[in-house]
């Protein structure tokens, strides 16, 4: 069973950090800190798009307009955090 419950951990660190690492590089694009016509950061912005918004999509359409304030980052990162933690609960209990 723990071999099963560090994979799950590892998994959801690794995604964990690459929301992290789409909202830092949007957040560097947007105030033109870095140039998203290199092709380097255009390929890991793609990337990091491309891995994270099937995640982000369904609840950016649940949560309510706020402007050009995007929080589905943070509900995502809460709702990993809460899933991880539930399930670590769990699976040491048996």
């Amino acid at each position: 069973m723990y071999p099963i419950l560090w994979l799950f951990n590892t998994l959801i660190g690794i995604y964990s950090f690459l929301l992290i690492a789409f909202v830092v590089l949007s957040l560097l694009i947007n105030f033109n800190i870095v140039n998203a016509r290199q092709p380097l950061v255009s390929a890991i912005g793609e990337f990091l798009y491309r891995i994270t918004e099937p995640v982000l999509a369904p609840v950016r359409r649940r949560l309510p307009d706020l402007g050009p304030i995007d929080i589905s980052p943070v509900v995502v990162l809460l709702g990993l955090q809460f899933l991880q933690i539930t399930v670590n609960y769990y699976a040491r209990a048996f």
